[in-house]
């Protein structure tokens, strides 16, 4: 119950109250506040996935707009040596209102990319948005096989059959890189797992799977189990260092995080930024009312 008020009332609280839990896992509204705390992981061995915040617009001129912020983004952290690369959510550039002008958009962005020899992650969203996202990354992998990578969220029940069917696109030269989550927005119970255990089971099983094809896996979990599971897969399938890495979410458990570079393992942070930030939390936390546990915790624990 009282998850659901603090999720109602979280639209209406004063913005600098919001900031106050939220700019812990934020970087920032400019594209200067991204870069800026990019470096500073860097400084800590940490490679970064750099996001601008938004999704489900409501017009093109929207999507546009966000193509050209994406392309600045590039070009100032390329300028500014960021060791990362880049994610992006397709609704963010229209996937559910053309999904051809969204992949012309985002072709245009992992191009950019691809032009600095880098990479862009195509985030995965909610389950309507699946196989439209399955399609674009597909194609795109076609043209820029080096420089895109897709996310799967291991509570969807689909997702072990998603990634073996992606084996087709999957070789050697230009394997597979795939992010596993565990999965954020709210689903039914017919498509996703529901239970912790059941969800960790499955996402080990497909860690598993992506080591078993020699994928690239990125491991994107603040779950201890997760972790020490995933170590005994590494070690299982003798996997090198440069053949998979752990990635975890801006400000989330760092010394979780300090632990797995420690132990010799590549990390990458999620650093997202901008000025939609307001809307993102409160959508999220309306979305998924149990978050605000998170927030609660934010306010009198950090990470």
């Amino acid at each position: 119950m009282l998850s659901k008020i603090i999720a109602n009332l979280l639209p209406y609280m004063p913005k600098s109250l919001v900031w106050q839990f939220s700019k812990d896992y934020i970087a920032g509204e400019t594209i200067e506040d991204a870069i800026e705390a990019a470096k500073k992981l860097n400084s800590e061995g940490i490679m970064t996935t750099i996001d601008v915040l938004g999704e489900f617009i409501k017009n093109l001129d929207e999507a546009e707009a966000n193509k050209e912020e994406y392309l600045e983004v590039i070009e100032a952290a390329e300028k500014a040596g960021v060791k990362g690369n880049y994610s992006l959510k397709p609704t963010f550039f229209g996937l559910l209102i053309d999904k051809d002008v969204a992949y012309t958009l985002i072709r245009e962005v992992v191009a950019k990319a691809a032009s600095f020899d880098n990479f862009v992650r195509i985030d995965m969203e909610d389950s309507p948005c699946t196989d439209k996202e399955i399609e674009l990354f597909r194609k795109l992998k076609e043209e820029f096989p080096k420089n895109v990578g897709l996310v799967f969220q291991s509570y969807l029940k689909r997702t072990h059959q998603d990634i073996k069917d992606l084996k087709d696109v999957h070789n050697s030269e230009t394997p597979l890189n795939l992010r596993l989550c565990k999965g954020i927005y709210v689903e039914p119970a017919s498509i996703a797992y529901k239970k912790y255990e059941e969800i960790n089971e499955h996402f080990l099983d497909d860690i598993e799977l992506m080591f078993k094809e020699k994928m690239y896996p990125a491991i994107a979990t603040h779950d201890k189990p997760i972790i020490e599971g995933s170590y005994k897969l590494i070690e299982k399938y003798s996997a090198p260092k440069d053949s998979y890495e752990f990635q975890m979410l801006y400000g989330v458990t760092p010394a979780l995080r300090k632990s797995i570079l420690d132990n010799g393992h590549r990390m990458r942070v999620y650093v997202p930024f901008g000025k939609q930030w307001f809307g993102y939390c409160t959508r999220r936390v309306k979305e998924n009312p149990q978050m605000a546990n998170v927030i609660l915790k934010a306010l009198f624990f950090k990470g």
